[in-house]
C-alpha cells in the first residue's frame, strides 16, 4: 500500500480515537450521547403507558328530565372512556365544576329534546363541551358521546320510519343500507403513544446526536482547541480525515444506539413494529450520516457549550411539528413544509413510521430514503467547507498577527 494512503489510514483512525476520547471524557456528552438517549423512551413510554384514559368524569346538564334523554346517557355511561360524575342543575353549575378541573365534560340536552325527538320533521340538538386541556380528554368524551349518538340516530330513524307504516325490518334496511365497521390502522389500540412515541424514538436520536455535537464544538472553542487539525502529534491539515474520523466515532456509538431504540424498543414497550428489522437498519445509515453531517455544520458556529442547549429547546418541538407527525402536513404553511426537508428528521421519521409501523419496506420508502442520502451529501460537503474556511481564517489572523 502507498505509504500516503497508509498515513492517511492512521490519521483518520487517531481521529476516530481521539473523538471517542472526547465523548467519554466529557460527563456531559456521556450523559447526552448515552444516558438520555435510552432514558427518554422510558420516559416518553412512562407518561402514555395507559395508550387511552378511561372513566373520564362528566357532569349533566337535563333539561329535558325525560326517558330519552336518559336511555341516551344510560347508553353513553356504559362506554368505558367516560363516567357520568355530576348531575347539574344548571349550566353555571357544571361550568364551575369544569373549571375547578372536578370534571372533564359537560353534556347539555335542552327542554325541547323529546319533543324534537317525536316530531316526525324535528331535530333534536345535544350540546357537549370538552376540556381541552389536554388532547386526550376530548378525545375520549367525543368519540363515545358520537358513538352513541350515531346509534340513537339510527334507532330514531327506524321508529319514524315505523310510523309512517313501514316494517321494522324494511325500516332497518333502509337505515342500514351501507353498513360499515371502524378498524384503526396501524394501531390497534387507538393510543397516542402508539401514534407519537415511534416519532419521538427517531427525534431523540436527532436531537441528542445534534446536541451532543455542539456541546464537543462549543467546548472545544472554549478551550481554544482547533478542530481543524489533527489532534496529537500529527499537526497537519486535513479537513477530509477530520470529519471523516469524528463522524466514524458518532455513527459507531449511534448506529448501536439506533438498533436498541428502533429495533429493541418497539418490541418491549408493545409498540406497532411489524416492519423488517433489516430495512429499519439501512435506513439508519443514511439518517445518522446525515444527522451528523448537519449537526457539524451548525457546530461550526456554536462559540460555547451553553449554545446547544438553546438550539436543542428551541429546535425540538419545531422539527416535530413542521415534520408533519403531530398535525397534518397538509395544514401546515407551504413555505415550513419544504423548509423541514432540510432537516433529516422529518424524512426519518416518515421512513421509519412507513416502515416500523405499516409494513412498508425500504423500496416503497424509497423517496425518503433517496432525499436522506442527498442530505448526507450536501451535508457532508457544506461541513467540509465550513471547516476549511474556518481553518483558513483562523490561520490567516494568527500570521496577521504574527
Amino acid at each position: 500500500m502507498n505509504l500516503q494512503i497508509l498515513n492517511k489510514i492512521r490519521d483518520t483512525w487517531w481521529v476516530f480515537t481521539e473523538e471517542l476520547k472526547r465523548i467519554f471524557r466529557d460527563p456531559g456528552v456521556t450523559v447526552i450521547f448515552v444516558v438520555a438517549t435510552l432514558a427518554y423512551p422510558f420516559l416518553y413510554k412512562a407518561i402514555y403507558w395507559r395508550e387511552q384514559i378511561t372513566d373520564i368524569p362528566v357532569a349533566v346538564v337535563d333539561m329535558s328530565r325525560t326517558p330519552e334523554s336518559r336511555e341516551f346517557l344510560h347508553r353513553w355511561n356504559a362506554a368505558p372512556d367516560i363516567r357520568l360524575a355530576y348531575t347539574c342543575a344548571s349550566m353555571a353549575e357544571a361550568e364551575k365544576l369544569l373549571r375547578d378541573q372536578k370534571v372533564h365534560g359537560i353534556i347539555y340536552f335542552p327542554h325541547d329534546y323529546a319533543d324534537q325527538l317525536a316530531d316526525p320533521l324535528g331535530q333534536a340538538h345535544i350540546s357537549l363541551y370538552c376540556d381541552m386541556s389536554s388532547f386526550l380528554y376530548m378525545k375520549g368524551i367525543y368519540l363515545s358521546c358520537n358513538q352513541v349518538m350515531l346509534e340513537s340516530m339510527r334507532n330514531i330513524q327506524v321508529d319514524r320510519y315505523e310510523k309512517m307504516g313501514m316494517g321494522k325490518e324494511f325500516a332497518w334496511t333502509l337505515v342500514q343500507d351501507a353498513p360499515y365497521s371502524e378498524t384503526a390502522l396501524f394501531t390497534p389500540t387507538g393510543g397516542y403513544g402508539s401514534f407519537l412515541i415511534p416519532a419521538v424514538l427517531v427525534l431523540i436520536l436527532h436531537q441528542t446526536l445534534f446536541f451532543g455535537i455542539c456541546m464537543l464544538g462549543g467546548t472545544a472553542r472554549e478551550e481554544n482547541k482547533q478542530l481543524f487539525r489533527l489532534p496529537g502529534h500529527r499537526r497537519g491539515y486535513s479537513v477530509l480525515r477530520i470529519i471523516l474520523g469524528r463522524s466514524a466515532a458518532y455513527f459507531v456509538l449511534y448506529y448501536a444506539l439506533a438498533a436498541v431504540l428502533l429495533v429493541g424498543l418497539p418490541r418491549l414497550f408493545d409498540i406497532p413494529h411489524i416492519g423488517n428489522p433489516c430495512d429499519i437498519l439501512k435506513l439508519m445509515v443514511p439518517y445518522l450520516l446525515a444527522t451528523i453531517f448537519f449537526s457539524m455544520s451548525v457546530s461550526v458556529f456554536i462559540r460555547n457549550r451553553e449554545s446547544g442547549m438553546v438550539l436543542l429547546i428551541s429546535s425540538s418541538l419545531i422539527f416535530l411539528f413542521i415534520a408533519g407527525i403531530s398535525w397534518p402536513k397538509e395544514m401546515i404553511p407551504a413555505a415550513w413544509r419544504y423548509l423541514s426537508y432540510i432537516i433529516p428528521y422529518t424524512s426519518g421519521a416518515h421512513a421509519f413510521i412507513h416502515i416500523n409501523s405499516m409494513g412498508a419496506s425500504l423500496w416503497t420508502t424509497r423517496a425518503e430514503y433517496y432525499t436522506l442520502w442527498i442530505l448526507t451529501g450536501a451535508y457532508f460537503f457544506t461541513a467540509c467547507a465550513l471547516l476549511f474556511i474556518t481553518g483558513w481564517w483562523t490561520e490567516h489572523k494568527a500570521k496577521k498577527a504574527a
